[in-house]
């Protein structure tokens, strides 16, 4: 057992963490060795199921499981993927937990636990337990999250996307320190998780900065061209402004062509991510999507053609694929049609745009800020055509531009990544007994209780990805 060396992200200071003074085995390979004073009982013995339907409207205040933690869904965002009526939800009370059993099979990153500190309702769904006795609820779930973090659960789950049930816990070994311990514990975590978060969020609020910052120098480039006294004229188009005078405006299906090619021998599955890439899923992650089960209406995909995701073109999702493979039919994929149009201008004007409210503003839509962008919609847009020498310019304008400010966003998402991974590695440490807290804990100073913004993804796309709606028996949860 190695020392782990503590360096608190916001105040810089040192401090070391030591193993437990003795072990004894655990039995469990997962587990390893686990602190002599420490009990194992299996889940039935900690844990109760529960399950309290909302029957007559008992409950009106909808609750979320979101990036692991279960926050109130305010009312102007109940809207489109919910039920005519809340009856059908269960009951929450604070100090539940609550788990999303489903989808094990395709989804590795979402957070699957959280702790509720309110009353409400979630959907019938999820899986809701307390803890009996034996564990505090503080650290229930910290156990069930350590868990979570260590994937235990992806090896158990039944049926075609491997969801849990409560006999999966029933004789889940589970680890019981002394409530002393548990106390320590769960004090300790608590005030290295608040540091963390703060960290995470500044970190966050300088990336969301910078990619303004990038947004603008790219949206001034491609709407204005590169020479600052150009003279410039209406585009008869709100979300773009004016453009150089010496610009022409065409419909977008005058430019570029919808294709569909077929998919070739072997083909990989081919991504468009939200911040603009369009490249095989494997060169960025293979966990934490939700997959169609069946890949009917699937398109081929060539390196070089400009792809728009009909359901996230709005958040960005639009960009020029690096790879041959295949993709959702959710896909919208376009290619020049002529010589003097050049995809890679076309993409980052279209992102620019859509980042803008384009698509928002233009496309039809069931559910708010989710439109769904169809070629027949999209080839009515206006877009400028510069000169075939002037795109290539600013793209090479852009580029030269951006190279610091994407220097800067890579560094400060590599320390979110850090940060986020040394709070696993603590965390799964400090529950699991390999260090040993309770002089840390001892020594922590109360702090008063503060409001937390919400805590995002490094890619600041949603957890729960939806990358390839649209074939058939796709699930969303909710």
């Amino acid at each position: 057992m190695t020392k782990v060396t503590l360096r608190d992200a916001s105040t810089c200071r040192r401090s070391s963490l030591k193993p437990y003074p003795s072990y004894k085995p655990s039995g469990v390979p997962w587990l390893g060795d686990v602190p002599a004073g420490w009990d194992i009982l299996p889940g039935r013995a900690c844990y109760r199921e529960k399950c309290t339907s909302n029957t007559g409207m008992q409950e009106k205040t909808v609750l979320s499981l979101s990036y692991g933690r279960i926050v109130v869904r305010p009312p102007e965002k109940l809207h489109g993927l919910v039920p005519a009526s809340f009856e059908t939800y269960q009951i929450v009370e604070p100090g539940d937990i609550v788990c999303r059993p489903t989808d094990l099979q395709n989804d590795w990153n979402s957070l699957r636990f959280g702790l509720s500190n309110h009353r409400g309702i979630i959907t019938s769904a999820y899986l809701c337990f307390h803890t009996d006795g034996k564990l505090s609820r503080e650290f229930g779930f910290q156990l069930l999250h350590t868990y979570d973090l260590l994937k235990v659960f992806y090896g158990l789950g039944s049926g075609l996307r491997q969801n849990l049930d409560w006999v999966d816990f029933k004789y889940l070994p589970c680890l019981v320190p002394s409530p002393s311990e548990q106390s320590a514990i769960v004090r300790f975590l608590d005030y290295m998780d608040r540091r963390i978060r703060k960290y995470i969020r500044a970190k966050q609020k300088l990336i969301a900065l910078l990619n303004e910052q990038k947004q603008a120098v790219i949206h001034k480039a491609v709407t204005r061209g590169l020479d600052p006294d150009v003279k410039l004229k209406p585009s008869g188009v709100a979300w773009m402004g004016d453009v150089p005078q010496h610009w022409t405006l065409y419909r977008a299906k005058l430019l570029l062509r919808q294709v569909a090619s077929p998919i070739p021998a072997n083909a990989e599955m081919v991504t468009c991510f939200r911040d603009g890439q369009v490249t095989l899923r494997r060169n960025r992650r293979v966990a934490g999507f939700t997959n169609a089960i069946k890949e009917l209406g699937y398109q081929g995909i060539k390196a070089g053609q400009l792809v728009l995701h009909s359901m996230d073109a709005f958040a960005g999702a639009i960009g020029v694929s690096d790879s041959e493979g295949k993709c959702s039919p959710e896909y919208v994929i376009c290619e020049p049609r002529s010589a003097d149009v050049v995809v890679k201008y076309y993409a980052l004007l279209l992102r620019s745009l859509a980042l803008r409210g384009l698509f928002v503003v233009l496309c039809p839509s069931v559910r708010e800020r989710a439109p769904r962008v169809r070629y027949s919609d999209f080839g009515a847009f206006y877009l400028p055509r510069p000169r075939w020498g002037e795109q290539e310019q600013i793209i090479s304008a852009i580029g030269v531009e951006c190279t610091e400010i994407e220097r800067s966003l890579q560094s400060a998402r590599r320390a979110v990544g850090l940060v986020r991974e040394y709070r696993t590695r603590l965390v799964a440490d400090v529950v699991t007994g390999k260090l040993d807290v309770r002089e840390a804990a001892a020594g922590l100073p109360q702090e008063a209780e503060e409001v937390e913004e919400p805590e995002l993804p490094v890619d600041e796309e949603p957890e729960e990805d939806v990358e390839d709606a649209g074939g058939e028996d796709t699930e969303v949860a909710d």
